[in-house]
């Protein structure tokens, strides 16, 4: 785990989402991701896990995921890169400082 994160580190190009909701006319709704921003980012592997899925096997990565510090991002948010998706699971602002924030993320594969 990574304590201390330079400019320089910031290289991945991600897509920060949020689920936006439709009504469908029937009284239900219908799910949507919305691209908020496009921020720079660290994204650092922490661990991965396998375990059994139905009749497969199914694994899980955790990531850790660095950005400026940005306002209003929230665990129901995800990060995207191509076909990969990141649930943010936990935001820090990293010493209360208002320069970074350190995202505890699960790796899924669409």
């Amino acid at each position: 785990m990574k304590q201390q994160i330079t400019i320089g580190d910031l290289r991945e190009r991600l897509q920060l989402e949020k689920v936006a909701r439709l009504g469908d006319g029937g009284g239900g709704a219908a799910e949507s991701w919305v691209v908020v921003a496009s921020p720079w980012a660290a994204l650092l592997p922490l661990s991965g896990d396998e375990g059994l899925d139905g009749d497969g096997l199914s694994g899980t990565l955790t990531h850790e995921i660095w950005l400026r510090f940005k306002t209003g991002v929230v665990p129901d948010m995800r990060l995207r890169k191509g076909q990969r998706i990141f649930e943010i699971k936990s935001v820090i602002d990293v010493g209360e400082r208002g320069r970074w924030l350190r995202l505890l993320c699960e790796e899924r594969r669409l």
